[in-house]
């Protein structure tokens, strides 16, 4: 090998190791400045839905603007790199459709707000407590404490039901009692029960009609109003204060059962 092949070595070499350190030094200050930045966010009080994209983003910006300039430091021209970045982001958006559906889904997400960090949502076949809102995926955490992680493009695609975009929710339930109970005490029994727990509403006021006449029992429909995060408390202790005061009343609710004959030898 002769010397000035030893030297172009030596020359690249350098230039590769220098390239190496400011890669290193380089994603190093990135993590350090997305510190800062989150703390920027929080004490300016940025949307919490918001606060993770603008962090990603910021992160993917800043490691493609790094992967630039180490590669016109190992002598790469900035016109050949632009073909290149070119035929290789249409390659890859063809083999990454998916990802970018799923980016513009987040934008639309973050755009127009359907929901929020800390909503409880229902949607693409899944349901739970929004935890987080990223570029690609939304995070809910489920009333178990499990983890779902959901394609934005998903969610913008589908029909979602906020369940905490309303301050306010109504609770819909039905009791079944004999056709032998007297209506108006069923009623006032359950008129009771309602009046007496404090975390429902007077305005909207409850409803309680007969909803239906079934094969064996009387359906009441009964509909009370509650703030958003009392709801199933709502929902089970009307269950169980009902019941038992149908109990108290000699309410009886009808069930399945089955009289047995037992026949004796003539």
């Amino acid at each position: 090998m002769d010397i000035i092949s030893v030297t172009v070595l030596l020359n690249f070499g350098m230039k590769l190791l220098f390239a190496l350190l400011v890669l290193l030094i380089g994603l190093k200050i990135i993590k350090y400045i997305s510190r800062p930045v989150k703390d920027g966010l929080e004490k300016r009080d940025v949307d919490p839905s918001l606060r993770p994209f603008l962090l990603s983003l910021l992160d993917g910006v800043l490691k493609v603007l790094l992967f630039i300039t180490i590669a016109s430091m190992l002598g790469v021209k900035m016109t050949s790199f632009v073909a290149i970045v070119g035929a290789a982001s249409l390659a890859v958006g063809m083999a990454l459709q998916g990802s970018l559906s799923n980016f513009a889904g987040g934008v639309l997400i973050l755009l127009l707000k359907p929901f929020r960090v800390g909503d409880y949502i229902e949607g693409a076949g899944y349901s739970g407590t929004v935890e987080e809102i990223q570029i690609f995926y939304t995070h809910l955490k489920t009333p178990d404490n499990r983890l779902i992680v959901i394609p934005n493009g998903d969610l913008s695609n589908n029909s979602i039901v906020n369940y905490s975009s309303k301050s306010e929710r109504r609770v819909d339930l039905t009791f079944g009692v004999g056709y032998d109970n007297d209506i108006d005490k069923v009623k006032n029994a359950i008129r009771e029960v309602i009046d007496s727990h404090e975390l429902i509403m007077k305005i909207p006021e409850p409803f309680i009609r007969v909803g239906s006449h079934g094969d064996s029992s009387v359906n009441f429909v009964v509909r009370v109003w509650t703030k958003a995060e009392d709801y199933w408390t709502v929902h089970f202790d009307l269950l169980e204060m009902v019941k038992n005061k149908f109990d108290k009343e000699k309410i009886d609710i009808p069930y399945p059962h089955m009289d047995v004959n037992i026949m004796g030898n003539k």
